[in-house]
């Protein structure tokens, strides 16, 4: 288990996820089904059910909706003690769930947000900091705003004075960046702190402009993009990736791991049925963050990254909803269809 003394903390944007039912198109609903969400908030949920102590810092107006998602944390034991208010509205994110044929696709609400519109003053970094071991944070806060971003900078700035262990995700999302800047001006300088980072390898190029070649195979690509991200990220010790690919209508879901510089890859699982892909990144670092705060072997920390991207694939909302027993058994059983009773 996680020794008393390990603590996360992480700030982002909590959001109301509305999704059409039934598996309609936008165009065609009447209705959507609210759930709560949020890249930082899925890490810090999943972790909290592994046995984590987790913070979760936003803004939020104050009004029952930012209640009612608030409540939703506080049901996972994610601490919200020190999250701000201020602003008019949630932020929010629609879903048309795909399938077999035609893709998932999200159109974000998130302009003049209660989160894009923080200030500086509104976080008091210093309390939240207490009893704090380590700092997670995303690609998407820098994304939603200047604003954002200047917080999210001096949360990263604090967190390496006071020498906690900084954890980053990518997160590249294109219909984010519509304030003027683009990601290679912003997340260089704020990912330089990162000791362990979760990435992909487009968004590796979009931000530092490392380029990999398409034809070679995935792990070459990999072990390029960590030398390369080494000398742009001085801190760096771990990146993950995981590799989804499709087969006809079947999803292999597999993962890489480089730890002081040394290559480890998951065993590929198959998933014959996605129930919800997103939040399945999410799960994945948790999964890593909670190898590497257990000071689990570098094999068994990918495998439970991916164990954790697996399962939340089964799962509807952003939230991975499982615990350690579910993890341990899907790794030594894999993929089930019976019955536990």
């Amino acid at each position: 288990m996680v020794e008393n003394k390990m603590k996360l903390l992480t700030i982002g944007e909590l959001l109301l996820r509305m999704s059409t039912t039934n598996g309609f198109r936008f165009s065609q609903t009447n209705d959507f089904r609210v759930q709560i969400g949020g890249a930082e908030a899925n890490v810090c949920v999943l972790l909290s059910q592994l046995g984590v102590e987790t913070e979760f810092l936003t803004r939020i107006p104050a009004n029952d909706l930012a209640t009612l998602a608030v409540n939703e944390l506080k049901k996972y034991n994610v601490n919200v003690s020190n999250c701000s208010f201020g602003g008019e509205r949630m932020g929010l994110y629609f879903v048309e769930n795909g399938n077999q044929i035609r893709q998932t696709q999200v159109i974000y609400d998130r302009s003049n947000s209660s989160f894009s519109t923080i200030q500086k003053e509104d976080v008091n970094w210093q309390k939240a900091f207490e009893q704090a071991t380590h700092f997670h944070w995303s690609g998407i806060s820098p994304a939603i705003s200047q604003k954002a971003a200047e917080v999210c900078k001096q949360g990263i700035l604090l967190a390496h004075e006071k020498g906690l262990v900084i954890s980053s995700d990518f997160n590249y999302r294109s219909k984010l960046w519509q304030y003027g800047k683009k990601p290679a001006e912003i997340m260089p300088e704020l990912l330089q702190f990162s000791r362990i980072t979760v990435a992909d390898l487009d968004a590796v190029e979009i931000y530092f402009g490392i380029k990999t070649d398409k034809k070679e195979k995935d792990s070459l690509r990999f072990e390029k993009a960590y030398l390369e991200l080494k000398k742009h990220m001085p801190h760096l010790e771990t990146l993950a990736m995981s590799f989804r690919k499709s087969e006809g209508l079947t999803h292999t879901y597999s993962a890489m791991l480089m730890n002081d510089n040394v290559m480890y890859e998951s065993q590929q699982h198959k998933i014959h049925l996605v129930t919800d892909q997103i939040g399945s990144g999410d799960a994945f670092t948790a999964g890593l963050l909670y190898g590497l705060m257990n000071n689990l072997e570098p094999q068994e920390i990918i495998e439970w990254a991916t164990a954790c991207g697996v399962i939340k694939q089964s799962v509807p909302g952003d939230f991975a909803i499982t615990g350690i027993d579910e993890v341990k058994h899907f790794l030594k059983e894999g993929v089930s269809n019976r019955i536990g009773r």
